[in-house]
């Protein structure tokens, strides 16, 4: 049961600091989701949009994993 809490509470605190990144600096990122490689259509009537953040969601899934491979050594 300590276990658990333990990881909620680090959950806790991994939430607070994106949100606290976001809050400060979600200006400075308006890059992100722009990328090369991230793909967008638009029809011609503009009607149907479709957005496609494939190496967005790449990087963040790099950067993720990065960050809980260091956590889970530390604990």
């Amino acid at each position: 049961m300590q276990a658990a809490a333990k990881y909620i509470i680090l959950s806790g605190i991994v939430i607070l600091a994106i949100g606290l990144l976001l809050y400060f600096v979600g200006d400075k990122l308006g890059w992100l989701g722009r990328l090369p490689g991230d793909l967008k259509y638009e029809s011609e009537n503009g009607r149907v949009r479709i957005y496609f953040p494939i190496i967005t969601m790449l990087l963040l899934s790099l950067f993720l994993t990065f960050i809980i491979n260091i956590l889970r050594k530390w604990f």
